[in-house]
C-alpha cells in the first residue's frame, strides 16, 4: 500500500528535498504551500499541492489526511534580526502547536519535527543529544524559537503523539538559494567582507531528507537526533568554495571583537532605516563559536550517512550553476 506523507514547508531548502526524495521512495505527497510560494521547484515533482499556512488552522484541517501516515513539519523561520522576532515566534512555536494538534485530531501515525541544532542554544565544543538544552534562555531568538517549537511537539507526545524530532547542523546542497548560499555568492562575485572565526558541523541536505524518512520509518518515540556529520571552520569553508568556484578566497579570518562591533553597528543603523541589516549580533554570535555535533545516534539508529564538505559544496555550486544563479550573479556584480 502507498505511504501517505503530509509536508509543511514543502518549498523551502529542506523540504523540496524532503518531498524530492518521499517521491523517489513511492510515497504520495501532500504539500503544502502558502498563496504567495514560488512554486517554480515544487511544480517538478508529482504531489498534490496544498494551499494553507500553518498559522491558519483551518487550512490545516483541511489539508491532512485523515490517518495519514506521516506529517512532516519542515516549515521554520530562520531569521537573524530581533525587529523580526514577533513574526519568528508566531511561525515556528504558535505554528508547530496548530500541526501538533491537528496531528493528533487527523490521527496521524506519527510526526516527525525539523527542529536544528540551535534548539541546544550556545555550547562550546562538541554536544549530542544528551547536552543541556540552553535554547530556553538564549538572547538569540531563533535558537529559543526553536526550543519552544520543540516543547510544543513534546506537549503533544504527552497527549498520544507518536513523533520524533531531527536536529540538523548547517546544511548543504541543491534547492539552497538563500542559506549559505548566500556565502557562495559572495565569494563567487569577490565581494565576501571578512571570514568568521568559527567552526561549526555540516551535513548534506540530500542525507537530512533521507534521516527524516528513517526517523518516521524506525526512529524511537520521543527522541531527538543530531545531524552534523563533517566538522570545519569557516575559514576551511571559504577556502573549499573559493576551490570549487575557482575564485581567490582570504586565508585568514575576521578578528570576533571587529565582527561583533560591525554586528551591533548595524544593529542600530537598521532602527533608523527600518531595513534588515547584512550582519546582526546574533548572526556574529552564531559564527564565530566552536560548536560541533555528534551524530552517531542517528547514525546508528537511522542510517545517517556523512558526506566531505567538498562534496556538499560542489552539489551546491553545481546546482547553482544549473539553474543559472552563477550567471545572473556574475552579471550583477
Amino acid at each position: 500500500m502507498t505511504r501517505t506523507a503530509f509536508v509543511t514547508g514543502s518549498t523551502g531548502f529542506v523540504g523540496i528535498n524532503l518531498v524530492d526524495q518521499l517521491v523517489r521512495q513511492g510515497w504520495r505527497v501532500y504539500a503544502l504551500h502558502r498563496s504567495d510560494s514560488e512554486l517554480r521547484y515544487l511544480q517538478r515533482f508529482p504531489v498534490e499541492r496544498v494551499e494553507g499556512d500553518i498559522n491558519d488552522i483551518g487550512s490545516l484541517v483541511r489539508g491532512v489526511p485523515r490517518n495519514v501516515d506521516a506529517v512532516f513539519h519542515v516549515a521554520g523561520n530562520t531569521n537573524m534580526w530581533s525587529r523580526r522576532n514577533a513574526e519568528q515566534d508566531r511561525v515556528n512555536i504558535d505554528g508547530t502547536r496548530n500541526v501538533v494538534e491537528v496531528a493528533l485530531k487527523s490521527g496521524a501515525k506519527r510526526l516527525v519535527h525539523t527542529s536544528s541544532i540551535s534548539a541546544y542554544g550556545n555550547h562550546e565544543g562538541r554536544i549530542d543529544e544528551s547536552a543541556e538544552q540552553r535554547g530556553r534562555t538564549s538572547w538569540i531568538n531563533y535558537q529559543r524559537s526553536k526550543f519552544l517549537a520543540e516543547e510544543e511537539v513534546r506537549k503533544g507526545i504527552s497527549r498520544g503523539l507518536d513523533a520524533v524530532i531531527i536536529n540538523p547542523a548547517s546544511i548543504f546542497g541543491p534547492y539552497d538559494t538563500s542559506s549559505w548560499a548566500r556565502l557562495i555568492r559572495l565569494v563567487y562575485t569577490g565581494k565576501l567582507p571578512g571570514v568568521a572565526p568559527g567552526a561549526l558541523s555540516f551535513c548534506h541536505v540530500r542525507e537530512v531528507a533521507k534521516a527524516h524518512i528513517a526517523a518516521c520509518e524506525r526512529g524511537r518515540r520521543g527522541e531527538n537526533y543530531l545531524l552534523g556529520g563533517t566538522d570545519a571552520t569557516l575559514l576551511q569553508l571559504v577556502q573549499i568554495i573559493g576551490e570549487v568556484t575557482g575564485r581567490k578566497v582570504t586565508n585568514r579570518t575576521t578578528p570576533a571583537i571587529a565582527m561583533q562591533i560591525a554586528g551591533h553597528v548595524a544593529n542600530w543603523r537598521s532602527y533608523v532605516t527600518r531595513k534588515p541589516p547584512r550582519i546582526t549580533p546574533e548572526m556574529v554570535r552564531m559564527t564565530t563559536r566552536t560548536m560541533y555535533c555528534d551524530s552517531s545516534k542517528a547514525e546508528r539508529e537511522l542510517g545517517f550517512k556523512r558526506e566531505s564538505l567538498h562534496t556538499m559544496v560542489k552539489d551546491s555550486v553545481d546546482w547553482l550553476r544549473q539553474e543559472g544563479f552563477l550567471d545572473r550573479w556574475a552579471a550583477s556584480a
